[in-house]
Order: structure tokens, then sequence, then C-alpha cells
């Protein structure tokens, strides 16, 4: 429930970060403070410029997630509110359908978990199929089993958040392109904002940094960890023979043994078929080609404890994972795995985006959302898929944690 009280003290508000989080937040600050001013800071030239603009498009279901966690709970939540934002704004919501496809029996006994937590977390119209049936939903796909999830949909995240910036700035926001901010100083009552243009107080701060999210922590004196150690995705594109060959998303039976999903089939908003992504170490936290080293990223994790405990626990991932990163067959076969009649189908690079993987110190990663508060500022500390889906319902989450004193 929103304190009153609280609300009538917060007359100026920031927000760090204009990924689709970091937009969704100031919007929601705009909707619910009446009177406030919201100013939003960007380091970039955009919005949408990192993960945002640089993700699959896919808005999830809910499938994976534990029931009654915070991301099964603003997933579904974020569902919603995405589909009737898209709506109302006019922006395409293609609910393509999603296949999890089974291709031996160990497979097959996971995928029943996954359905009963789908089932749990109210995934609308999601069911178990056989092997006939299959070929029902996605005609040149194969496999043990599959769970379909009818309404798992796509949508291009980077109009999304374009659009809620418009609403922002219709409210009376601001959005402040190319500031970046270094760091938030707690005084007695609110928080000074710090860019290289000098300092700013607000009565509130919602720091929703992404890839720099441990660093800005940091400089606010919150710890280190979880250590943000950022792992590239690069996907590729069917050429226009093949794109025709799958309608929706074929995914694979995620392994409790590897930290990453493996390759996958996902249709994007504008027609194209992508193959991938891949997970491997990147030279860099933006750095989005090979050639793009960032020595203090790499250094970063380079020096952390958990990064190494990490890729000790995850030698055969690696493995599996950099096949895929030094040959574009590899990546056609593991797509060939679900639909064989992509063999000899051309591919070309596409989207290569980076992932804030949040880690611990003995070098787990984080999985669930992870928002932590200090007085006046809001932390958005771990935000990993389905954070653009549920972004509107984190948004609504911080503010009503926020407003409620």
């Amino acid at each position: 429930m929103t304190n009153p009280a609280q609300a009538r003290s917060i007359r100026r508000c920031a927000v760090v970060g204009g990924g689709i989080i970091g937009v969704a937040v100031a919007r929601e600050l705009a909707n619910k403070l009446d009177g406030a001013q919201v100013t939003l800071y960007e380091k970039e030239d955009k919005l949408a410029a990192h993960q945002t603009g640089h993700n699959s498009g896919v808005v999830h279901a809910g499938l994976y997630y534990e029931p009654g966690g915070l991301k099964a709970t603003l997933c579904r939540r974020g569902v919603g509110l995405l589909q009737e934002f898209c709506a109302a704004k006019d922006l395409p919501y293609d609910a393509c359908g999603k296949l999890v496809i089974a291709q031996t029996p160990e497979e097959a006994r996971r995928l029943d978990n996954i359905f009963a937590r789908a089932t749990a977390n109210g995934v609308p119209g999601v069911r178990m199929l056989d092997a006939h049936q299959i070929g029902e939903v996605e005609p040149n796909a194969v496999g043990l089993s599959a769970l379909h999830s009818p309404e798992t949909a796509i949508v291009d995240y980077g109009a999304i958040t374009n659009a809620l910036a418009d609403d922002v700035r219709v409210a009376g926001g601001q959005i402040r392109l190319g500031q970046e901010v270094t760091s938030l100083e707690q005084q007695a009552s609110g928080v000074v904002v710090h860019t290289k243009n000098g300092g700013e107080h607000y009565d509130l701060v919602v720091a929703c940094a992404g890839l720099q999210s441990d660093r800005l922590a940091a400089a606010t004196g919150e710890p280190k960890t979880p250590r943000i150690v950022p792992f590239f995705g690069q996907y590729f594109l069917l050429g226009p023979e093949a794109r025709n060959q799958v309608k929706g998303l074929i995914y694979p039976v995620p392994d409790p043994k590897h930290p990453f999903l493996g390759v996958h089939l996902t249709k994007r908003i504008d027609g194209e078929m992508m193959l991938g992504p891949n997970a491997f170490i990147s030279f860099g936290r933006e750095s989005y080609s090979w050639k793009d080293v960032n020595v203090r990223d790499v250094l970063n994790y380079a020096m952390f404890p958990g990064f190494w405990n990490f890729a000790r626990q995850n030698v055969p991932s690696a493995i599996r994972e950099f096949q895929t990163v030094v040959s574009k067959k590899k990546f056609i076969r593991e797509a060939m795995r679900f639909v064989p009649s992509l063999e000899g189908a051309t591919v070309v690079p596409g989207t290569r985006g980076v992932r804030a993987q949040a880690m611990n110190g003995d070098g787990s990663l984080v999985d669930d959302f992870v928002i932590a508060r200090r007085r006046d500022t809001v932390l958005v500390r771990n935000a990993p898929s389905p954070g653009a889906t549920s972004s509107m319902a984190i948004a609504e989450y911080i503010v009503e944690q926020a407003l409620a004193g």
C-alpha cells in the first residue's frame, strides 16, 4: 500500500539508466507522484543502447521460474502490462508461441518438471505434446516430447522503451542523454546524483544501471558483490531460403549441468529467424565485437575469485559454448537437432549482445531479481531474463516499495 505522506515528501526523483527497466521506473514515478519532477540519466546518446537493444525480443510467459519467486510473480504481471501497453501504443506484439523440445528420456523428465512449474505460475494455454503433436504445431520440428506455450510472444523492446520515454516526457519528466552518473551520495535527507557536470539533489533515486550496476552500487557504499561478469551472446540469422522452416520459437530443455541454455531458434518481430545465442566470456561489458577490448573490464573479472570458481565448475559448458563461437556449422548442427530440414541452410551474423551476469564470490550465479534499498536509494542489482518482459511490473514493484517508506 502506497504511503500518502511518503509520496507527498518526494518532489524530486532521479532514475539512473535508460534501458527498458529504468525508463519504465521513470514512467511509473511520473504517473504515481502528482507534481513530482522526474529526471532520467543515461550515459549513451540514445535509450536502450545495451541489453535492451541487443536481446531476442521474446516476451517470456513464465515457464521456468520458481513459483512464488520474484521472477515468476513479476514475469506474469509484466506480460499483461506489456500486452496492454503495446495495444495502446499500436506497437507490434506477436504471440507466435514457443515449443520447448525434449530429445531424450532424461530431458523429457526435466520437461515434466518445467510443465509443473508453468502450471503453478498460471501460464495460459500451456500443454504437453507427444512426438506426433509436435509436428502439428511446428511441421518441421522433431522430438520425443515438447511443452507448448501458445502465448509466448515477440516484440521490439527498443520501440517499447522509446514509447515509455514519450510518456515520461508528456508527464513533464526529463530524459538527459549523454550524462554518465559517477556516484550517488546519501545525505541526511535525499541523495546527490554526481555526474561530470556536478551534483544534483533528489528525494529518491532508483539505479537501473544494468552492466554497470555493481560499480554504481559500490560507488554508493554498497557491497561489491554480487559482481557483474559480462558474457556475450552471438546470434545468427537464417538465410531467406530457410527462414520459413520455423513458425515461432523452438528451445531446448535447460540442462542443470550447464549455466546457459544453448542454441535455440527465435522468430524476430521483423520476420527474421535467429539462431542462438551462445554464451562466452566478453572482453568488455559493452563490447560488441572481438576488436573491442576493455582492459579495465577484463581485469575486473580476471581478479575476481568468483569468476575462477565459476570457470572451474563449468569446463564442459565452456567447451560446448566455445565450439559455437568458432564454428557456424556447429550453430546449425545444434539447431538441426530440433529442425533437421535446416541442413544446408545459410546463416549470416546477426545481433551480438552482452549479458550482465551477476555472480557471487563462490562462483554461483545469481538467479532471481535482486533489488536493494539503501535509505533514499533503490538499486537494481540483478535483472536478468525475463527482465525486459517484467520491466513494467518491476517498475510497479520498485515504486510501491519506495513509496511505502
